[in-house]
């Protein structure tokens, strides 16, 4: 009689759920997010199994704004569903991961091939026995979609899928059917791990675009760097330090691109924001008579309303998939070969290097005689208190705008969501990105700041923080209500105002001990000042939950000029 592995064709036969979830572990993830649900409740037994923790966040939206949070930090992230309700919650989610370039592998689980294929009236279904409805909807937010409907190709998708989430840093779809999740595939494939090599540029074609780049460079007499988001999500970030380095060009980053860039560098000259910008880093940037611009995404909050005032005649753009010298672009020349080559071959002899400006905190000039904590006042005043390591998550708003104040220590990731800027984003990425260095066993403090109008969207998520044991420092900027839609249109209207919670009890109400968490309530200066400087608070001995009042009409000048801006825009016949 022949071997039951004989008869299935199969040399170790593993379950698809577990081949899933060990390929997840095997590319970097730890914990799964999600929020279980009939259809994935089989598969989410297999977690364990495969050395991966549930998250179990309170909603979907949450559970996925995490997720992206995870993946910022980690490096890749997955975030489990269920089909339609579960799903839907988390499209927005999703979105904004697709936006913002960030690599999440979203699970969902579904009704069986049977049931699809018989158009069963099934609940959390339309009722008209399209099953493909929830997916047609993921697909123009997914760098791939794939339904594991066959045993005999699934493990091939799921690694084609997962490849395809890191190598585009964008998010996948992967619907799991209830009589899949238990088939068998061939485990023998796990022994191998995968190719996540990014793709190889033409030599030749490599060559030609580097020398064409070296010409202009060795050419131009006032030459910058500009780095912005896409250097972070696909990988250049040591290349640029290498460029940076090696030719001590001033170098200057874009909001989207904070933290990109070591800024204890001398030649670390600030952050360009076209009208946001301070003076001199205004004039510097546009005077400059070549800018290589690394991983650009030129959107309205990035760039103070499409401020900039650049030419293209004057700009060299690296991308993840192509490269542009002033008018002329390079398809399919990937930005990282290029890079590691300029590095090696540029000629210091022929270079160009005029310094940028200094950076500094500017927290003397901005001192006040009043004790009300401003917007001018409180940001660089972070500088100070922010440590090597440090993860800084800035919701968008006042803190998003205001963080372009704060000069970093070292070695600190910015995470933001400027493009997509969806409200409350913020306090879900937090618990996932706090959760991703205690995962990676990071020595990094979590930091929050959030306005109140953002905080109330997406509260519960300090929940799921406390159940884990995270220690982040959560600070809420209570300046009553929308302060930057306010600043777009209606300062005083209703819809902009919120009601006023007591914040800081919150932790008691989710069931946080004095032990397990920490509450302040800071209205002066003074009081900030020695709440940073407490060598206890700085330790992060617990969940820390900081109240900092503001003046309600008060912002940074970015978000006063970006808001501006939009209310031009949205203006417009």
């Amino acid at each position: 009689m022949l071997d039951i592995k004989e008869q299935s064709g199969l040399l170790e036969p593993t379950d698809v759920s577990e081949y899933l979830f060990t390929r997840l572990y095997q590319i970097g993830v730890r914990s799964v997010h999600g929020v279980p649900g009939d259809y994935n409740l089989v598969s989410l037994d297999y977690l364990p199994r495969c050395g991966l923790s549930w998250v179990g966040s309170v909603n979907e939206l949450n559970a996925g704004y995490a997720a992206d949070g995870y993946a910022r930090v980690k490096g890749i992230s997955a975030l489990i569903t269920t089909f339609g309700v579960g799903e839907l919650s988390a499209i927005n989610a999703m979105a904004g991961a697709y936006s913002e370039h960030i690599p999440v592998v979203h699970i969902v689980g579904c009704p069986s091939t049977i049931a699809q294929r018989d158009g069963m009236l099934l609940h959390h279904t339309l009722g008209n026995g399209d099953f493909n409805v929830f997916a047609n909807m993921n697909a123009p937010i997914s760098a791939e979609l794939c339904k594991l409907n066959n045993p005999a190709s699934i493990a091939a998708q799921i690694d084609h899928c997962l490849r395809e989430c890191i190598i585009k840093s964008r998010p996948v779809y992967i619907m799991l059917p209830t009589d899949m999740a238990q088939k068998k595939v061939e485990g023998l494939r796990l022994r191998a791990p995968l190719d996540l090599s990014p793709p190889s540029n033409d030599p030749d074609r490599e060559d030609y675009v580097v020398e064409v780049i070296l010409k202009y460079l060795h050419a131009a007499r006032n030459p910058i760097i500009l780095v912005d988001a896409c250097a972070v999500r696909h990988g250049v970030v040591e290349e640029v330090h290498d460029l940076v380095d090696r030719t001590n060009l001033p170098v200057f980053v874009t909001p989207m691109g904070k933290g990109a860039v070591n800024e204890t560098r001398p030649s670390y000259g600030g952050v360009y924001a076209g009208e946001g910008s301070s003076a001199d880093v205004k004039d510097r940037v546009e005077n400059s008579d070549l800018i290589l611009s690394i991983g650009a995404i030129k959107s309205d909050f990035n760039t103070t309303g499409f401020s900039y005032r650049t030419s293209q005649l004057n700009s060299i753009d690296f991308h993840s998939t192509h490269i542009v010298v002033r008018y002329s672009e390079y398809p399919g020349v990937f930005m990282k070969g290029v890079l590691q080559k300029i590095v090696q071959r540029v000629d210091l002899d022929q270079l160009s290097t005029v310094p940028g400006p200094t950076v500094m905190s500017g927290i003397e000039e901005n001192e006040e005689p009043r004790d009300v904590i401003t917007q001018k006042w409180f940001w660089p005043r972070i500088s100070s208190f922010l440590k090597e390591n440090d993860i800084v998550v800035t919701e968008t708003g006042t803190a998003n705008f205001g963080i372009w104040e704060t000069k970093f220590p070292a070695n600190v990731k910015a995470l933001s969501q400027v493009l997509w800027g969806s409200i409350g984003w913020s306090v879900g990425a937090a618990q996932g990105a706090c959760l991703a260095a205690k995962d990676g066993e990071m020595d990094s403090r979590t930091l929050l700041f959030v306005g109140d109008g953002s905080f109330q969207l997406t509260c519960q998520e300090v929940s799921t923080m406390l159940r884990h044991g995270l220690k982040p420092i959560l600070f809420v900027i209570c300046n009553d209500g929308f302060t930057i839609e306010r600043l777009i249109h209606g300062m005083d209207a209703e819809y902009n105002d919120i009601i006023k919670w007591k914040f800081t009890d919150l932790v008691s109400v989710f069931g946080a001990s004095e032990k397990e968490a920490r509450k302040f309530q800071i209205k002066t200066r003074d009081e900030l000042n020695q709440l940073l400087t407490n060598e206890e608070f700085n330790a992060c001995p617990a969940l820390q939950f900081v109240e900092v009042y503001m003046p309600r009409d008060d912002a940074p000048k970015g978000l006063v000029m970006t808001a501006e801006a939009s209310a031009r825009s949205n203006a417009k016949a």
